[in-house]
């Protein structure tokens, strides 16, 4: 059983240049590890909260020096010293150390890269891969390699709201390899980039996530754009790429309607115009359809959607217990996009992925727009069994940290891609 020997922390810059929190964690036994910590940009309002300094004159008011200091003084002294019995066992004394529901006090910033920096120098202390001691913490035999969902373009709160949605994605759904699906993105990608440049006179600009951003003139230009470029780039839409799409509808409904293309839709009318796009174009996964306090209507969203594509929670479930458990009851959805520093704590989430598989459900393990270095996701989608894992695009060394972590897994282990959604 591990013991905690030393906590500490440091204010580190993420891939928008703005503060987020590194943890140290170091066991009696020796072994020692880091975590960072992502943060979001298009967040839902159920998420946990992440503690900033709010000091205008530092970081327009982001830093996270405060929560730094909460791990080096308050949490490593709760801490430090105590052996757990398992991960469960440390996160339930982090959440019971903040006190309130969500983590607002300490911040789960804070929180969550002492959860995760603990369970990594655990894995190293078990002399495990860190992939594989997350699969033992949901108990789950190591089967496959998630498919990749990967940004070609974006607008919404990653690119300006140049278009209304947030981002168009390529799936590589013949890929049978992480790295035959990297090979065939970046062949679409390429292909995206001449386009962009002909019909929008647009430079290879990238947005919060690597996406590209061209001044769409609207949302059916962004999907014809990424089916032209699946076929320039030699491949067939629909048998060789598929398409997701990050709606992110909350950004744009005010009073009750669906600010989109210049139009104010109604639910009903936003249900109508998703499906007349999965109708039209190849796409496999809707993400946030509807806004995230629109429950009256994600049911007919589901079952409009639910023979042709994913009906895929973010901002609506918030990879949260509660909400989840109540999508379940409605029938609002039938994927999680689990993004852990949405709840706060590995232990937490784990709890959201079992309750979206005890549903059926599939899931999406995700990335954030705010993202740094560490690769500690790659082995979190592996171990938990992700169908998908949403990182971002090819061309920003924070998101091809993931990548490259999931082609190393690859050589390690020789686990297949998952057949989602051909099984």
């Amino acid at each position: 059983m591990p013991t905690i020997r030393a906590l500490s922390a440091l204010e580190i810059l993420d891939s928008r240049g703005r503060p987020t929190v590194k943890a140290y964690c170091e066991l009696e036994g020796g072994a020692r590890a880091t975590a960072s910590v992502p943060s979001g940009a298009s967040t839902g309002r159920a998420e946990a909260y992440e503690l900033r300094d709010n000091d205008p004159a530092r970081y327009g008011g982001l830093g996270c020096r405060r929560a730094v200091a909460n791990v080096k003084t308050e949490i490593a002294e709760a801490l430090t010293g105590r052996t757990f019995t398992d991960q469960r066992e440390l996160d339930a004394a982090l959440a019971a150390l903040d006190g309130t529901a969500n983590k607002s006090r300490l911040g789960a910033n804070a929180l969550l890269a002492v959860s995760i920096a603990f369970a990594r120098a655990h894995a190293a202390e078990l002399e495990l891969p860190l992939y594989r001691h997350f699969a033992d913490l949901v108990g789950r035999p190591l089967r496959t390699l998630p498919r990749l969902t990967i940004n070609l373009f974006s607008g919404g709160k990653h690119a300006g709201g140049q278009v209304a949605i947030q981002d168009v994605l390529i799936v590589p759904v013949a890929a049978r390899t992480v790295d035959e699906g990297l090979a065939a993105a970046y062949a679409v990608y390429q292909a995206a980039v001449g386009l962009s440049a002909e019909r929008y006179h647009a430079r290879a600009l990238t947005a919060d996530e690597g996406g590209l951003a061209p001044p769409f003139e609207g949302v059916e230009a962004m999907l014809e754009t990424a089916v032209a470029a699946i076929e320039r780039g030699g491949l067939a839409p629909g048998r060789d790429i598929a398409l997701a799409v990050d709606v992110a509808s909350s950004h744009f409904y005010r009073a009750g309607r669906y600010e989109l293309d210049g139009a104010e839709l109604s639910a009903e009318q936003m249900i109508a115009r998703i499906a007349q796009w999965v109708a039209r174009y190849p796409i496999i996964s809707v993400e946030d359809g509807l806004a995230e306090d629109d429950w009256a209507h994600w049911p007919t969203l589901r079952d409009a959607l639910t023979e042709d594509a994913l009906t895929l929670g973010d901002d609506l479930l918030c990879t949260n217990p509660e909400r989840i458990e109540r999508a379940v009851a409605a029938r609002a959805a039938d994927a999680l996009l689990l993004k852990v520093n949405q709840i706060g704590t590995l232990s937490e989430a784990a709890r959201s992925y079992a309750l979206a598989r005890d549903a059926g459900w599939r899931v999406t393990v995700s990335a954030r727009s705010g993202e740094t270095e560490d690769h500690w996701l790659a082995d979190l989608a592996v171990g938990w069994g992700g169908d998908q894992i949403k990182v971002g695009s090819i061309t920003r060394s924070e998101r091809l940290a993931k990548y490259n972590r999931l082609l190393e897994i690859e050589h390690e282990t020789g686990l297949p891609v998952t057949t989602w959604p051909n099984d």
